[in-house]
């Protein structure tokens, strides 16, 4: 994918209950992808998902919040 390291991070809404993933951002606009990892797990694969996939998750996410 490129030589780049991600920088993860969890959400601030993250209650540090263990149950959260981890992204990185920062390889967005340059790959146009959004690594995606298990915060329980980060040495195991993560999922590559498009920058266009994500945006529109975080859409409909913050469309349906409360």
């Amino acid at each position: 994918m490129t030589t780049e390291s991600p920088r993860w991070f969890k959400s601030s809404y993250s209650n540090n209950g263990g149950q959260c993933v981890e992204i990185a951002a920062d390889l967005a606009a340059s790959h146009g992808v959004v690594p995606v990892r298990d915060s329980k797990n980060p040495t195991r694969p993560h999922l590559r998902v498009t920058a266009r996939a994500f945006a529109a998750f975080v859409a409909g996410v913050k469309t349906d919040a409360v």
